[in-house]
């Protein structure tokens, strides 16, 4: 099964869990379980069937373009992270 980490902000639904073992095929169906074990989940998780805004997934350490249909084998390792963006600055003159 899937094993999920748990992001620090996250950890009050998971009564402090670090990593989570969960079944599921594709993100959606690991976040419906993380749901049924840890209600509230799924609400800061998703927003109308779709992964955050500012939220970026990976999947055994490759970014995954964000879709709850995106695809997961048993034993991958699933990470829900804040998304990281900006870019260079201006030169100040």
């Amino acid at each position: 099964m899937p094993i999920v980490a748990i992001p620090s902000l996250l950890r009050n639904l998971t009564n402090g869990e670090e990593s989570i073992t969960v079944p599921g095929t594709t993100i959606r169906e690991v976040i419906d379980n993380l749901e049924v074990r840890y209600p509230g989940m799924k609400a800061r998780l998703c927003e109308d069937d779709r992964i955050k805004p500012g939220l970026a997934v990976y999947i055994n350490g490759l970014l995954t373009r964000g879709s709850i249909l995106e695809s997961v084998d048993a034993d991958a390792e699933i990470h829900f992270l804040p998304a990281i963006g900006g870019g260079m600055a201006a030169p100040s003159h």
